[in-house]
């Protein structure tokens, strides 16, 4: 699931949701039972009728499946959790290390499971990458990663392995929308797709029922390293962070639409002493401890951002909770509308009474 996306960014991954996810080797023996596999929430008991054969393209090739897979890999931030959302267990993921529960996983993922009676997946180290042998000892029959940072190389290798299905654009930036329809297809459960998809968007418009305040708030989902204060970070348009938010009936602020306007970057950043310009309702942001409340707030740059300084802000401590926002899925989405969405309000009643 949460894992780096760039080197780059190694020094401030675990603050952003991008710590590397890692488990431990599977080892070898014989190969497990085939996925678990059972009615989801549209009442489909396999794939649908002519499901097969299908192709799907992705950014680095396109591969053809042509009969409903058993055992079923995946890779990417929340293909698993579309894979257990349409009711079948995956054979293999990657190990939640952030936000994650006792079982290397995370509840919503579990709690999913249980409804159809689905094995646990073995729960792989991929911090330094894919690793290929491990993948290839679960002995699969279709690899996901729709939405995660596999390159091409690891791309070229599973495939002798399975058929593997990619990001469609940009790593780490596919929709939940879009990531359930593709899975749908791969699994031939297209039908049962589209009524997770319909209660989904029922949860999120229930969410926006019960807080209109939302509607038409700015808002800059950022991060402060309190180490160095020297820059602010922002979340672009591109992110997935962003696009939940403005899902829910917010927006983007002008600063960060300006910024991030031709750039193909989920992340940028600016010198800390362009923090008054920064304007926007409310200011979302990860942090390890308490106190790096007080460290923003007095800092005579950073505590100029506006946001910050009238007390419009979404400070999230709890990895769980950061980690509904930080790739969102029809199975954590529930989780978020309940677990983040009410702070969110919060600021933006503070924003109205400043």
């Amino acid at each position: 699931m949460s894992r780096l996306r760039t080197a780059a960014l190694a020094a401030v991954a675990s603050l952003l949701v991008l710590a590397g996810c890692t488990t431990g080797p599977t080892g070898g023996g014989a190969a497990p039972a085939p996925a678990t596999t059972a009615a989801g929430g549209s009442g489909a008991t396999g794939a649908d009728p002519a499901a097969y054969p299908v192709t799907l393209k992705d950014a680095f090739g396109e591969a053809t499946i042509t009969k409903e897979p058993q055992r079923v890999v995946t890779l990417g931030w929340s293909d698993a959790d579309h894979v257990a959302a349409l009711g079948v267990a995956p054979v293999g993921a990657p190990k939640v290390s952030w936000g994650g529960n006792a079982n290397l996983s995370t509840d919503w993922f579990d709690a999913q499971l249980a409804t159809f009676g689905g094995v646990a997946p073995t729960r792989f180290d991929d911090a330094d990458g894919n690793p290929i042998e491990e993948i290839a000892k679960l002995q699969p029959d279709l690899i996901l990663a729709t939405n995660s940072g596999i390159t091409k190389d690891e791309y070229d290798k599973l495939s002798k392995l399975a058929p593997v299905v990619a990001y469609p654009k940009v790593a780490y930036g596919t929709s939940w929308q879009e990531s359930l329809e593709t899975i749908g297809k791969a699994l031939g459960r297209q039908t049962q797709a589209s009524a997770v998809a319909a209660k989904t968007v029922a949860a999120l418009d229930a969410a926006k029922a019960t807080y209109p305040q939302l509607a038409g708030k700015t808002f800059i989902y950022g991060y402060i390293a309190p180490t160095d204060l020297s820059q602010i970070g922002f979340y672009t348009p591109s992110d997935l962070r962003p696009q939940m938010l403005t899902e829910l009936g917010l927006k983007n602020a002008p600063f960060v639409e300006e910024r991030a306007q031709g750039s193909k970057e989920f992340y940028l950043t600016v010198s800390a002493e362009q923090a008054a310009t920064l304007e926007s309702d409310i200011f979302l942001t990860y942090i390890t401890e308490d106190s790096e409340v007080g460290v923003m707030t007095k800092d005579p740059l950073v505590g100029q951002v506006p946001a910050i300084k009238s007390g419009a802000l979404v400070a999230t401590k709890d990895q769980k909770v950061g980690l509904t926002m930080s790739s969102p899925t029809p199975l954590s989405i529930p989780f978020m509308t309940e677990l983040f969405v009410p702070l969110i309000a919060a600021a933006v009643d503070k924003a109205d009474a400043a």
